[in-house]
């Protein structure tokens, strides 16, 4: 089955169940902000494992103390999918292991 773009509906229904996360340009973004440099590289190495899991990826920005995602499909017109959307839920499961807020 082909993966297609949300509606902008679908899109704001979604983001109720994903604080923090916003739809801004065709993409959802989200930051994390952690206790140090080494809790922020670890969650980015978390977040990469489950970008190959899922073998969809987004822009990860590592800061000081940050973690900064960005994310759309490319195949669709880089436009916000299902796709985008399982990963940001995921994220968000294995963000407070991290101690991320």
């Amino acid at each position: 089955m082909p993966v297609e773009p949300l509606s902008q509906k679908e899109i704001e229904d979604r983001l109720a169940e994903l604080p923090g996360w916003s739809a801004r340009n065709d993409r959802l973004t989200r930051s994390y902000r952690l206790a140090s440099h080494f809790a922020a590289t670890a969650m980015v190495v978390h977040i990469a494992q489950v970008q190959e899991e899922l073998d969809h990826h987004s822009d990860l920005t590592l800061g000081y103390n940050t973690v900064t995602l960005s994310v759309n499909t490319h195949s669709v017109g880089g436009k916000i999918t299902e796709l985008d959307l399982g990963l940001a839920s995921r994220v968000e499961e294995l963000a407070p292991g991290h101690g991320a807020h």
